[in-house]
C-alpha cells in the first residue's frame, strides 16, 4: 500500500514539474517573437507579456513541487562525515539528492524569475542579455522533478524495508515438545 502512495505523488510531483518545464520553455518562445536588438552583451527587447504570464506560472508551479516534496520527505541532515559515512545507502541518496534538489531548485527559480520580470515592464528594456535564461529554468524544471523522484523514493525505502522485513517474520503459532508449527 505504501509503495502505490508513493508511486501516485511522485507522478504527481514529476506531471506537475513537467508542466513547469513547458511553461518555461513555452514562454522562452513567446519572448522569441518580440522584437529584439543585440549588440554585443546589451540587448534591446519588447517585452511580452505572454512570457511574463508563462514565466510566473513555471515559477509557482516549481515553487510549489518544492514546498511538497520538502513536506512530503522531510529534511534528511548530516552535520559530520562521519555520519554520512555510517548511514545506509538510502539514506546517503537522500542526503545527496536533497542537495542537488535545493542547487536545481534555487538556479531553476532564479533563472526563470529574472527572465519572467525583465517581460513585467511595458514597451522596451535594454540591458545584459538574458537570452535562454526561460528555457534553461525549464530545463532545470525538468532535472529538478528527477531529484524529486529520487529524493523521495530514497526517503520512502526505510518504511518499505521495515514493511517487508515485518511481513517476513513467522511467529510459531503453538509450540509441542520443543517443536514449532507455522
Amino acid at each position: 500500500m505504501a509503495k502505490t502512495g508513493a508511486i501516485i505523488i511522485c507522478s504527481f510531483i514529476l506531471t506537475i514539474d513537467i508542466v513547469a518545464g513547458i511553461l518555461g520553455i513555452e514562454a522562452e518562445i513567446a519572448q522569441n517573437k518580440g522584437k529584439h536588438h543585440k549588440a554585443f552583451l546589451i540587448e534591446c527587447r519588447q517585452t511580452v507579456h505572454q512570457a511574463y504570464n508563462l514565466g510566473i506560472a513555471a515559477v509557482v508551479l516549481l515553487a510549489v513541487v518544492h514546498t511538497m516534496i520538502n513536506i512530503l520527505g522531510g529534511c534528511v541532515c548530516y552535520c559530520s562525515k562521519d555520519k554520512f559515512k555510517r548511514a545506509p545507502v538510502d539514506q546517503q541518496i537522500a542526503a545527496i539528492t536533497f542537495l542537488m534538489l535545493w542547487v536545481t531548485f534555487g538556479v531553476g527559480f532564479s533563472l526563470l524569475m529574472i527572465a519572467a520580470t525583465a517581460n513585467s515592464r511595458s514597451k522596451v528594456s535594454c540591458g545584459l542579455s538574458r537570452r535562454h535564461f526561460l528555457s534553461i529554468g525549464g530545463v532545470l524544471c525538468f532535472v529538478h522533478g528527477f531529484f524529486c523522484v529520487i529524493y523521495y523514493v530514497s526517503v520512502s525505502a526505510k518504511g518499505w524495508l521495515e514493511e517487508s522485513k515485518n511481513k517476513r517474520e513467522v511467529t510459531p503459532q503453538s509450540s509441542i515438545a520443543g517443536f514449532t508449527s507455522p
